[in-house]
């Protein structure tokens, strides 16, 4: 025991001897290290924040919206505008097996909601009961919409979190009354926040029966149709039938309204499940960009740290033919440079990963905008980091250590 603390004081002896060499050594591993677990963490925040933008909409959303298709079979030029209705909803939930959720939508951006206190510009949207079981809208205070409210047509509201704000500023809503485009609406339910930053577009909006929208708000410049909609908002049975559910609601809107199903550019819509896998795609593909930089990052400090400690035994070899000549063994030389390249690795590293993760932690309160979230610190990165210092130390030290355990005593002694 006493013979390790010997060589362990040695090593600190000797590296302190070479403050700027030792310095600069470990400043080159502490920062590569530190620069792959930020720039992976910044990718992970951006990732995090991009998956909230799409949780705060629904899980496994689809949208489609009403669309333009050729005048006739194969044209490309001659494009005539169909519009959604209440029956391509219905068409949509009982004949596609895939699906196993939807709603129809009214959406209007041009009702006036007047409160007693102020008024605002927003969204209204017309939605059934089960509106909220695909989307995600979390209760705040009162209640959400019921199948009595949309059965009887009952001018009820609930209003998002910044309609609410703006109509209501610092008073209470649940019971009160507001005019939209001067009919009275009663307000039974109000949103918790959705989101953060300046993304105010879902808590604008509020919500009412679907049928007291069709009854008093339907949608305009729609043509003659009674029973058109604004969009569907649909769920696939699960993650992996998406693109079937889709194939499936195409054939259905196509037959409706006369035409062709393969032709993608008749359908206004939006794949959330695709779009997320691709997005994690990207990521994926980043993080392993990043992993390979910093793998050769930690290399080229190993490949530094081995000069370094060939240096260290070009030094020190007068004293090592002395230790040698005084009894020192091969196993006990090899062992002293073995520690200090093992040592000068893994304290940098160490620095590395306890700088990138006090910055990221220093990051943790601030906003950085939509769609980003602070860095985080990924386990599987900063383990693999470890891992990866833990070989490049060992290799770091073995080889000077091997060269300077095979000196020769004489030879050493004559080293000038």
């Amino acid at each position: 025991m006493r013979l390790i603390f010997d060589i362990v004081g040695q090593t600190f002896r000797a590296l302190w001897a070479h403050k700027l060499r030792s310095f600069l050594t470990m400043f080159g591993i502490a920062w590569g290290v530190g620069s792959l677990l930020l720039l992976v963490g910044l990718g992970e925040g951006f990732r995090a924040g991009n998956r909230k933008q799409f949780d705060s909409l629904g899980e496994n959303v689809m949208f489609i919206w009403s669309g333009r298709a050729p005048v006739m079979q194969g044209s490309f030029t001659a494009l005539r505008q169909y519009y959604l209705t209440y029956r391509d909803y219905e068409d949509v939930l009982h004949e596609c097996p895939s699906v196993g959720a939807a709603v129809p939508v009214i959406r209007r951006g041009d009702i006036r909601a007047v409160s007693d206190f102020y008024q605002a510009s927003g969204q209204i949207m017309g939605v059934p009961a089960t509106f909220i079981q695909i989307r995600y809208l979390p209760m705040n205070e009162g209640r959400w919409l019921n199948d009595m409210d949309d059965l009887q047509k009952r001018p009820v509201i609930v209003l998002g979190d910044e309609a609410r704000r703006t109509l209501f500023l610092g008073r209470p809503a649940i019971g009160a009354s507001i005019l939209l485009n001067g009919i009275r609406f009663e307000v039974i339910g109000t949103l918790k926040r959705i989101g953060h930053g300046d993304n105010m577009n879902q808590n604008l909006q509020s919500y009412v029966p679907f049928s007291a929208m069709h009854e008093y708000f339907r949608p305009t410049n729609v043509g003659i149709a009674p029973d058109v909609i604004s969009f569907i908002n649909y769920q696939p049975r699960s993650r992996a039938l998406h693109a079937t559910a889709q194939q499936e609601v195409h054939k259905i809107i196509a037959r409706n309204h006369g035409f062709d199903p393969n032709n993608p550019d008749s359908f206004d819509e939006w794949d959330t499940i695709k779009t997320v896998d691709q997005i994690g795609k990207i990521f994926d593909a980043m993080n392993m960009f990043l992993g390979s930089v910093g793998l050769v990052t930690l290399a080229l400090g190993a490949i530094g740290i081995i000069n370094i400690m060939l240096v260290a035994v070009a030094d020190r070899t007068r004293e090592i033919g002395l230790r040698k000549a005084v009894g020192a063994t091969n196993a006990s030389i090899m062992f002293q440079f073995f520690v200090e390249g093992a040592f000068l690795t893994l304290l940098s590293g160490g620095i590395g990963i306890g700088g990138a993760a006090g910055l990221m932690a220093m990051l943790a309160g601030v906003d950085l905008g939509q769609g980003f979230d602070p860095p985080k610190l990924v386990a599987s990165t900063a383990a693999l980091a470890v891992i990866s210092l833990g070989v490049a130390g060992i290799a770091a030290g073995l080889y000077p250590a091997r060269r300077a355990a095979l000196l020769e005593p004489v030879e050493a002694l004559r080293k000038e």
